[in-house]
């Protein structure tokens, strides 16, 4: 195919992954995952504005952390990834905007400003997570550079969006998705960490500690192996099927044994995020 018909393709999915459309489309699935433990709610409006609401949340908070000032200032290097963010960082912050009214319409139509007091320390979290909000051996840190904390927020804040607020959605108590909520956190746990190998130079020269740097890749590798063995014994035992399991587990091992810091950019936007929908896309055939 010449290059120029190949241009318009690639153009394409660049703005798919690096607007993170792409991840909210996983967090998206994610969540319509867990509306199906109740049956005939899934297909529901509330259920579809759920569904609706996390896409649009996945939007903001990334897309806003893309087009801060401090980061459109900094070098984008070998990233194409950064480099098309600080490119088109108008159009970033014009989806955030646009994810942020949706989101506030979804909130205001559905009655669901009960949910606030859950929904506003999430949004202190993703906030927090980039910029400087936390004290920190004196002076203000963001909460991604205390040592070891990023990965578990991002899992932490993930699976609260994706499994609890699902059960919020259809009052059903917390306790009914625990065992899921576990299964989710160790997945995303263990690929966060796949980020973190990708970002290993430049979090030890700036003295970032995160698992790589302390332990190196390979034992960062090993720390992701075991959150995903935890995985998949929770899914086991809650009941899921456990070919279901076994599947989503050994594509996310693979994606993690394959991982180091040099491999591009479409491996970690397009493959290490495609893990995410690896589970909701198994559910519709187990």
């Amino acid at each position: 195919m010449p290059a120029a018909r190949r241009a318009l393709p690639l153009r394409l999915l660049d703005a798919l992954l690096f607007s993170s459309v792409w991840l909210a489309a996983a967090a998206a699935a994610q969540t319509a995952s867990t509306l199906r433990l109740w049956p005939g709610q899934a297909s529901g409006a509330a259920g579809l504005h759920v569904v609706v609401l996390v896409f649009a949340a996945t939007l903001l908070t990334y897309n806003l952390d893309a087009a801060l000032p401090f980061k459109y200032r900094q070098p984008a290097g070998t990233s194409g990834r950064k480099a098309w963010q600080q490119q088109h960082r108008p159009a970033l912050v014009a989806l955030a905007g646009a994810a942020a009214l949706s989101g506030a319409y979804l909130l205001l139509a559905d009655g669901w400003v009960h949910f606030l007091p859950v929904l506003l320390p999430l949004a202190a979290l993703a906030i927090g997570y980039s910029w400087p909000v936390l004290p920190w051996r004196g002076r203000w840190r963001a909460i991604r550079e205390v040592p070891l904390l990023k990965v578990f927020l991002i899992a932490g804040v993930w699976t609260a969006v994706t499994v609890g607020l699902p059960a919020l959605a259809q009052h059903q108590p917390l306790a009914s998705v625990l065992g899921l909520a576990g299964q989710r956190f160790c997945l995303v746990t263990a690929l966060a960490i796949v980020f973190d190998i990708r970002d290993y130079s430049r979090d030890r020269a700036v003295g970032l500690r995160t698992f790589p740097v302390l332990l190196g890749v390979a034992g960062a590798k090993a720390v992701s192996l075991a959150f995903l063995a935890a995985e998949l014994v929770l899914g086991i035992s809650r009941g899921a099927s456990p070919l279901a399991v076994l599947l989503s587990t050994a594509t996310a091992g693979t994606v993690v044994l394959a991982a180091r810091e040099t491999r591009g950019d479409y491996f970690f936007a397009l493959v290490t995020d495609g893990v995410l929908l690896v589970p909701p896309l198994l559910y519709l055939f187990f």
